[in-house]
């Protein structure tokens, strides 16, 4: 049985919460998660009440106050750690998979060949997978944004080049993910960013044009005007 008390624990202003998920990495007990597009403290038990995520919210949406709440218990937060993302808790420098990022692509000179573009990566963000992005991420924030199936990078020689280059990117599978969930969660995106532009990029398979169908149900539920434009790539690499 939990013990209450009075101590100090973090509390989140869900108004200027704006679900970047910056402080779900910095909160090393994993306190925090971004649920319904907001910060949430998951579990009072976890919470240390020290403070690590204060100054990582770029908002001043976190404070700490002092209020009636469970015991932090060390050995739950250990097995939570241990449950969630063994990684993260066994290696205190590895890369959590929902750390969020922003950076550079590699630039390319003009002219340059494929083999030179080939040798850099494209990419300016992370995380990539759906799942995992936050709805309100600084990077989807007036960004072109492509939506391209797990199979897509595999199956075409020029991902990068051809798509990567001043986007930002999701990756997702229609077929072997939860589509509800993925549509809950692109709905959630396009709500809170600003997004000018989506491009789908999908396999010719059929199970494929579910990506499709899901922005546009996105677009009807959240009743935002987006262009749209759909890329078909073959499954030997060619766009149809």
């Amino acid at each position: 049985m939990t013990t209450k008390n009075m101590r100090k624990i973090v509390r989140i202003d869900e108004d200027k919460c704006n679900g970047c998920g910056v402080c779900v990495p910095a909160c090393a007990e994993g306190a925090l998660q971004i649920i319904d597009g907001k910060a949430k403290l998951i579990n009072e038990i976890y919470c240390d009440g020290l403070g690590a995520c204060l100054g990582k919210c770029p908002e001043g949406a976190i404070t700490i106050e002092e209020t009636v709440a469970g015991e932090f218990d060390e050995a739950a937060t250990k097995r939570h750690l241990e449950k969630e993302n063994p990684a993260r808790y066994k290696v205190s420098s590895g890369c959590p998979s929902t750390l969020m990022a922003q950076f550079k692509g590699h630039e390319t000179k003009k002219g340059s060949s494929i083999e030179a573009t080939n040798k850099h990566s494209l990419l300016s963000h992370w995380p990539v997978q759906l799942t995992l992005v936050p709805p309100a991420a600084p990077f989807l924030q007036e960004s072109d944004v492509v939506l391209a199936g797990d199979c897509v990078p595999f199956a075409y020689p020029r991902f990068h080049e051809g798509f990567l280059k001043d986007h930002s990117l999701l990756v997702a599978c229609p077929k072997l993910d939860d589509f509800q969930a993925h549509l809950n969660k692109l709905t959630d995106i396009i709500k809170h960013s600003s997004i000018k532009s989506i491009t789908v990029v999908r396999m010719e398979v059929p199970c494929c044009s579910g990506l499709v169908h899901m922005v546009n149900t996105a677009l009807q539920l959240t009743g935002k005007d987006i262009p749209v434009k759909e890329v078909i790539v073959g499954i030997q690499g060619d766009l149809k």
